[in-house]
Parts: structure tokens; sequence; C-alpha cells
């Protein structure tokens, strides 16, 4: 993986592992020599993975829509800022300049956006790695929720394998180099959307 999508929360978070782990991951891809593609913003943890990327010698493609870069949290150090209409625009953006995608904590768009690259995924309109960062078990009740789906038959458990966890980043991008996509086809198909 050369290029990596990263989705996180525009805050903090209430516990201080959030951020650190959000500084650690940007450490850990810019001396891997990833690049990372992520919301285009500086604040949260979204400005704080940024930060280290660049700080470490990376680089860093946001990509941000007109409307919250007039909200000045555009980040202004980036490598390449992208700006774009809509929330749809941008998610499509970076999906195709990554290899792979990555979430940290974070709120209703995190988890959104999470989904989307899930459902795509699901649909086979691509096979890359998804993976989230479980720091501090903040994904423990989602992990239980999708080992639910699965048990009442909503979740295939080829595409529940589909989403990587670890609560360790380079367990995590070892995951993510090793992943191989469900074999077969979806019942849908790219031509019925």
């Amino acid at each position: 993986m050369k290029k990596i999508t990263v989705f996180c929360g525009s805050s903090y978070g209430a516990d201080a592992i959030y951020t650190n782990q959000a500084a650690l991951l940007g450490k850990t891809l810019a001396q891997r020599n990833i690049e990372l593609i992520y919301g285009g913003a500086k604040i949260g943890l979204m400005g704080t993975v940024a930060d280290a990327v660049l700080q470490y010698g990376g680089k860093v493609t946001g990509v941000l829509p007109y409307f919250l870069s007039g909200k000045e949290v555009a980040h202004d150090g980036l490598t390449d800022l992208i700006l774009v209409d809509t929330m749809h625009e941008r998610k499509a953006i970076m999906h195709e300049r990554s290899d792979g995608i990555i979430a940290l904590p974070g709120g209703f768009g995190t988890m959104e956006e999470l989904f989307e690259m899930l459902t795509w995924a699901q649909l086979n309109l691509h096979n890359k790695p998804i993976g989230i960062l479980n720091c501090n078990g903040y994904y423990r009740g989602l992990l239980e929720l999708i080992q639910h789906m699965a048990d009442q038959g909503f979740l295939k458990p080829e595409h529940q394998k589909m989403l990587l966890s670890s609560d360790n980043i380079d367990k995590l991008l070892t995951l993510m180099n090793a992943y191989i996509s469900p074999p077969g086809k979806s019942w849908i198909t790219e031509d019925d959307m």
C-alpha cells in the first residue's frame, strides 16, 4: 500500500489515547512512505494524524468540501488540498486515490464513511482492505453489532471478515497488507446499480 485513506473525528475525544494513537499512526505512515489521504481539516484527530505525517516527512492529501473550508477548518500545510462540492465527491476521491482505508475513532461522519466503504466492498465495487484501529476498545460495541448482524443472517460471514481490526497499528497494517477480498460475486452486480 502506497496511499491510505484515514477516516476519523474532527474532535479529539474524551481520552488522550485517541490523539496519541492518531499521532502514532501518522508517524508510522510517514516512516513507511505511505501517503495519507484524509478529510483535509486541521482540527481534531484529522489534524493530528496529518500533522504527524508532515512532521516525519510524509505526504498528505486532503479532500475538503468548499462549505467546510469556509469555516476555517482547512489545513494550510498539506502536500495537496483538493476542494470539492459535496461530501459524496469527497469520499469518492478519497477512495479513488487510496490503496486501503483505516478508521480511527470518530462520530457519525466517520461511521458513515466507514460503512460506505464496506458497502462498496460488499458490492464488489472495490477490493481494498478496510481496517479499524480499535484504540481503547473504542470499536468494541461496533464489532459486537457486526457479529450480531452476522448471527441474525443479515451479513454473510465472508463480508463480516472484510472489516479488519486491531488495537495495534503495526498489526493492523500487516493484516491489511495480507488482505484478500472475498471470492465470488455479490448478489448485486455493478451493472445493476
